[in-house]
């Protein structure tokens, strides 16, 4: 079992499927292969590769923005389809990785490799808040599209919460590695973010005449 791949190419076709969905605007493909590029790129400090490559084929294979439960339905297709090619042990990290998206904080493991291995799957998540201006600009308007759905005055609210989360944290990345890479520039792009939405939250208020 544990000799087999955990992930073969007709897995990888049907996965990619789902990510080429039409309302996949940041959560399709190119986000997956951008993370496949870090994970190919930071090999060598991975425990278990293979395990950190499934988690992130996996970890947005369900994805509709008007649900609360991607994350553990992405981490149940993960078990169903990865089932007679990984143990259990192995197949509850790759889980506990994928619902760990839903809040970036680390999963319990006792093991310090699967540990590390989780810090770098998250933070390989993440990386796209520390891209240049013009990468994260574009990472935001897309998923402004994925929840086109949701009002402007809605949006800017609940955006608004999830920047200030990130700044609230005393690090936004777990490793050292992708602290000192992009850590001051995700602050920067956040800040910068969270500035342009309260600037237009405070624009509204004054055209209804809630405020001065």
């Amino acid at each position: 079992m544990e000799n087999s791949p955990l992930l073969d190419s007709a897995l990888r076709q049907e996965l990619s499927a789902l990510y080429a969905a039409p309302s996949r605007a940041y959560h399709g493909i190119g986000h997956i292969e951008a993370m496949l590029a870090l994970a190919h790129e930071y090999h060598a400090r991975l425990a278990d590769p293979e395990a950190v490559e499934a988690a992130i084929w996996f970890h947005d294979a369900v994805y509709d923005s008007r649900a609360r439960d991607n994350e553990a339905q992405s981490a149940a297709l993960a078990r169903e389809r990865l089932a007679g090619r990984a143990d259990a042990r192995r197949l509850d990290r790759i889980a506990a990785m994928i619902e760990a998206t839903a809040t970036h904080v680390l999963p319990g493991f006792a093991d310090a490799g699967a540990a590390r291995d989780a810090a770098l799957f998250l933070d390989m998540d993440l990386a796209v808040l520390g891209a240049d201006p013009q990468t994260y600009a574009a990472y935001e308007q897309a998923v402004r599209q994925e929840y086109d759905w949701v009002p402007q005055s809605g949006w800017v609210a609940g955006r608004a919460a999830v920047l200030r989360g990130f700044l609230a944290r005393e690090h936004i990345f777990h490793t050292p590695e992708f602290r000192a890479r992009f850590e001051a520039r995700a602050r920067e792009n956040v800040r910068a973010s969270l500035a342009a939405l309260e600037a237009h939250a405070q624009s509204g208020q004054n055209q209804s005449g809630l405020s001065a």
